[in-house]
């Protein structure tokens, strides 16, 4: 009965370790001493959301500008040239533009 006892320590034992190596690999304690400090959390969530809108802000005028590019290419197409100048004439039209 005691070597059941101790095979079953070494395997408690074993993983007891696998569980502090992997808590130590997922920075759990970090995380938590994050979560005690309220303002630290802040600051870091303003920046990461500070960082987001400037990625989509310049993500969008990039993607717009090939957009942009891509249409004044298929101008020079006659039949969507003339589809084109027809969306933009309704569109100034209805801005009150034209």
């Amino acid at each position: 009965m005691a070597e059941v006892t101790d095979k079953t320590l070494k395997a408690l034992e074993e993983r007891i370790h696998k569980l502090a190596f992997n808590m130590e690999k997922m920075r759990l304690a970090e995380y938590v001493q994050l979560l005690e400090s309220p303002l630290k959390l802040v600051w870091i969530n303003f920046i990461g959301g500070v960082a987001r809108g400037l990625g989509i802000g310049v993500g969008f005028a990039v993607l717009g500008a090939f957009v942009v590019y891509i249409l004044k290419s298929l101008v020079t197409v006659p039949v969507i040239g003339n589809f084109v100048a027809q969306i933009i004439e309704i569109v100034q039209i209805r801005l009150g533009t034209y």
